[in-house]
């Protein structure tokens, strides 16, 4: 599996970094984890907390095979039968370079504990959608967040060769020349779930 790119590295890392003001939390679950970089990056700053990953691609079992992840969930959040499983089971749900629906939002709601953490990057305001669902705004940042998805979460597990080589260039390169655009640019949002109420 292909470490990230610098400054890939560093865009994660400084998401993460946004996060040290709660105390570190005991389970985090990251959306849409691909190759569980972004876990990878934020365990520099949480060592003690465990990470799981969901994806909808079979690369969130190969991170836990490489034990980047505690535990890698094959599948989409918003799947009645996942939400279920993992109710009320994390401290802290990262949705990162999405735009997640009001479906997206109650189901990260769902498995989050009474009183955790909801981390949101995406290149719409969410903080209408989450106060609406009942959540307590921590901090918004509107910052050059966002990159476009990754090529290379695209191929398939194990991709090698050319293909391979020139995914991650063009990683690489999107991520130098989208820097600081309009394009990258992106709301970090922090959201509290009430610790009075359950989620739907």
């Amino acid at each position: 599996m292909p470490a990230p790119t610098a400054p890939s590295v560093r865009r994660l890392r400084s998401t993460a970094r946004a996060m040290l003001p709660i105390p570190e939390p005991e389970s985090w679950l990251d959306v849409e984890t691909g190759d569980a970089d972004f876990p990878e990056a934020a365990r520099t700053f949480f060592p003690y907390t465990a990470f799981d990953g969901l994806d909808l691609s079979h690369r969130v079992l190969q991170a836990q095979a490489v034990e980047r992840l505690e535990e890698g969930h094959l599948g989409r959040l918003t799947d009645p039968h996942i939400t279920a499983r993992l109710r009320a089971r994390y401290d802290v749900v990262s949705l990162l370079n999405q735009r997640p629906r009001t479906r997206d939002f109650q189901a990260a709601l769902a498995v989050l504990r009474p009183g955790g953490h909801l981390l949101v990057e995406c290149p719409d305001d969410p903080r209408a959608e989450l106060e609406s669902q009942g959540c307590t705004i921590v901090t918004t940042a509107r910052r050059s967040a966002h990159i476009p998805g990754r090529m290379t979460t695209r191929l398939p597990p194990r991709a090698t060769g050319p293909l391979a080589f020139a995914a991650r260039a063009l990683d690489h390169t999107l991520a130098l020349l989208l820097a600081g655009t309009r394009f990258a640019r992106a709301y970090r949002v922090i959201a509290r779930k009430s610790a009075a109420t359950s989620a739907p």
